[in-house]
């Protein structure tokens, strides 16, 4: 089973997760916040609340908002910036 481990913020809508299994990659969620849960996240602000969940699975933020792990892992990576 996937769980994201740990994130850092490095963009407005971009993170470096780490998985279980030792995999990390950068990724960028704004093209995926839309719809009532998701569309707050699209102030900078608030996607920076970001943590992971209390059952320490995958990262949410306070209004409930989540995205499966698997989802996250089978992301594309960002490019690092130049």
């Amino acid at each position: 089973m996937i769980r994201v481990t740990g994130f850092e913020l490095v963009g407005a809508y971009s993170l470096v997760l780490s998985f279980n299994d030792g995999t990390s990659k950068r990724v960028n969620l704004r093209d995926w916040l839309y719809g009532p849960v998701f569309e707050p996240l699209r102030d900078p602000d608030v996607f920076a609340q970001v943590q992971i969940e209390a059952d320490g699975e995958t990262i949410s933020w306070p209004n409930g908002a989540d995205f499966a792990p698997e989802f996250l892992y089978e992301m594309e990576p960002e490019p690092e910036p130049a």
